[in-house]
């Protein structure tokens, strides 16, 4: 006869409570810590199973005493969009870090803008990639406030991933017409606008009006490492990739210390069958960030073309 016994560890606990446990840190989109982040963790076998907690000083998080299932962590910020992300923990190997990039919310241009709530839903229907849906809340919350042209900005981007050039080069020339480069704020929502008018010239194969966009953009904002990063990301998008060579090498030599552009120099030099600087930017990368989730598969694709 088998006796089957029931042991009292954790393994064998109430759903959603165990001995998993995941940590990471959260940081802004130039990888400067972001804290008191709050983190709510839902367990998805039974949502009113929730854990939550903070990012340090650092960024810095960890969480115990999870069951094994999917989890879904939402974490979010004063002046940050909210991110989610679903993650499989597991009690019995070990989870990966994460890293959670925050980015700032537009809504800092107009917060406290009559019927704000329509502009959220906006927001919240692109990252969901409803982009019909988004545009009719932009536009009722323009209704509102007509005065608040940023908004032109939105729409723009949700008609560009709509694939609207004609519609988004209208919205965010609304937005040229209209800033103040005295105005901070303003100065960088035009880059952000001369870069998305590149990426529409970039999507109809007009070249030398999309390189002309984006020149323009840095020029007005040649110490931001972010934009120069993400032109780089939008040739590499579009398998341009000198052009996405000559913008992540810019983002490096803005901020030296960042690991992304040189982790997205390996991927480029990969995507052009040169193993060695693949190997030489993806090494750079690991003198960055010698200890993360991507590291590890890092290290996996040198030992792979070293053996080539």
């Amino acid at each position: 006869m088998v006796i089957f016994l029931f042991s009292s560890s954790p393994l064998f606990s109430q759903a959603g409570a165990g001995r998993g446990r995941i940590s990471g840190e959260v940081v802004d989109e130039k990888g400067n810590p972001v804290v008191s982040a709050k983190l709510n963790l839902q367990f998805q076998e039974n949502k009113e199973i929730v854990r939550e907690t903070t990012t340090d000083n650092k960024g810095k998080w960890k969480i115990g005493g999870l069951g094994s299932g999917i989890w879904l962590i939402t974490v979010s910020a004063e002046g940050f969009i909210p991110y989610q992300k679903t993650i499989n923990v597991s009690q019995l190997e070990r989870n990966p870090y994460l890293n959670i990039v925050l980015k700032k919310a537009e809504e800092q241009f107009f917060e406290t803008a009559p019927e704000i709530g329509l502009f959220e839903e906006g927001s919240k229907l692109f990252r969901e990639e409803r982009f019909k849906e988004a545009v009719a809340a932009f536009e009722k919350f323009l209704e509102k406030n007509p005065d608040l042209y940023q908004v032109h900005f939105s729409l723009g981007n949700c008609y560009k991933e709509m694939r609207d050039v004609e519609q988004a080069l209208k919205e965010y020339q609304v937005i040229l017409d209209n800033v103040d480069e005295k105005n901070e704020k303003d100065k960088k929502l035009k880059a952000k606008t001369l870069a998305a008018i590149g990426e529409c010239y970039l999507e109809t194969d007009e070249m030398d009006s999309a390189q002309e966009y984006f020149k323009q953009s840095l020029a007005l904002s040649p110490d931001d490492e972010i934009l120069a990063y993400n032109v780089g990301e939008i040739y590499f998008a579009h398998q341009k990739l000198d052009e996405a060579i000559e913008y992540f090498k810019l983002a490096s030599e803005i901020k030296p210390g960042w690991s992304d552009p040189y982790y997205k120099l390996g991927l480029v030099y990969l995507n052009k069958n040169d193993s060695q600087k693949a190997i030489e930017y993806l090494s750079k990368f690991l003198e960055k960030e010698p200890d993360s989730a991507r590291s590890v598969n890092v290290k996996n694709i040198i030992d792979y073309l070293k053996k080539r």
